[in-house]
């Protein structure tokens, strides 16, 4: 969510367009079938680039040329629009090239949301730690053990449980395309894994989303970004059967998560990102409210984590009581 905050600043200030080809910012990503991807189609996980050509490891995510090669290698595994999968280990490698090739400093999405987000707004957050941080503040995570998915099964959504049983499934082969090769975690995290490797406080999201939801103008996101993240993407032209996580799903146009049958959060602008484990963060400019949870005690839900549904039906009631007054 933060990453595709990144893109969304570079729209406002007129750099980007989400209907724009992926290969007018990036010339040598135009071919094997990826010529007519749109920046809409990517980050919208429409373009088929769940997998490639070998694992990237934590170590080599600053090698950027090396992993430009790889990338514009990459072929679609369908036809781009025709159908949409999660690129859970892909779209952070993409998104951070672009980003590359975008901006005017040539910066890269950590730098950018570093000097361009969290500093002006003085938020706890960071797409790649700086050399500095002090390791102790950093939560330990709580990870799930992978064999004991088979006794929670009732907690995945339908349609997942079949993805997890298969391990060879799109969703193991995503899941473990990127491999974190160093022993030492606060070192890990100093690389920018944009795909998920985020490290900040509840508080710094929430504050974030606030902003978007009250109309973007600490952050100098347009109104015409914000109507871009708020509405529903057109959906796959073979349906929006998650190719790699197994569910039904939507995604804004921006990418983000918008509420839909199987994961009902906020109003129907709402928008946001979920994370593995039962995390979840997001904007809502119905009630102009930013919101955010996140644990260090992983679940085996990916959505709908009980824990979390409990505190979003109390800030709910809450701000319902409120303006009842």
């Amino acid at each position: 969510g933060m990453a595709l905050l990144v893109l969304a600043k570079l729209h406002s200030e007129g750099l980007l367009d989400y209907n724009e080809k992926v290969g007018t910012y990036w010339p040598e990503f135009a071919k094997d079938g990826k010529e007519n991807i749109t920046v809409e189609q990517l980050v919208t996980h429409k373009g088929g680039l769940v997998l490639l050509d070998r694992k990237v490891l934590i170590s080599e995510l600053d090698n950027y040329d090396e992993l430009s090669e790889l990338l514009e290698n990459a072929k679609p595994m369908w036809e781009p629009g025709k159908k949409h999968g999660y690129h859970s280990g892909t779209i952070g490698l993409f998104m951070q090239q672009m980003v590359r090739r975008i901006d005017k400093k040539g910066r890269t999405i950590g730098q950018y949301f570093s000097e361009e987000i969290a500093e002006p707004l003085g938020i706890d957050f960071y797409i790649g730690l700086p050399d500095d941080f002090d390791a102790g503040r950093v939560a330990t995570l709580k990870m799930f053990s992978p064999p004991m998915v088979l006794f929670n099964l009732d907690k995945l959504t339908k349609g997942m449980w079949k993805q997890f049983l298969n391990p060879f499934s799109l969703l193991w082969k995503s899941m473990l395309s990127t491999k974190w090769d160093i022993s030492d975690p606060i070192e890990e995290l100093k690389f920018e894994e944009v795909s998920g490797g985020g490290v900040g406080e509840a508080r710094a999201l929430a504050k974030v989303y606030g902003i978007l939801a009250t109309g973007g103008k600490e952050l100098n996101i347009s109104p015409e970004t914000i109507n871009i993240m708020i509405k529903y993407t057109v959906p796959p032209e073979d349906g929006i059967r998650d190719q790699v996580m197994g569910w039904e799903s939507l995604g804004s146009s921006a990418g983000y998560t918008k509420p839909y049958e199987i994961f009902k959060f906020g109003s129907e602008s709402a928008f946001g990102f979920s994370g593995t484990g039962g995390s979840l963060a997001y904007a809502d400019p119905k009630y102009k409210v930013g919101y955010a949870y996140v644990m260090n005690k992983m679940d085996y839900y990916n959505i709908n984590d009980p824990r979390e549904i409990a505190l979003r039906e109390t800030m709910y009631n809450c701000i319902n009581k409120l303006r009842a007054k």
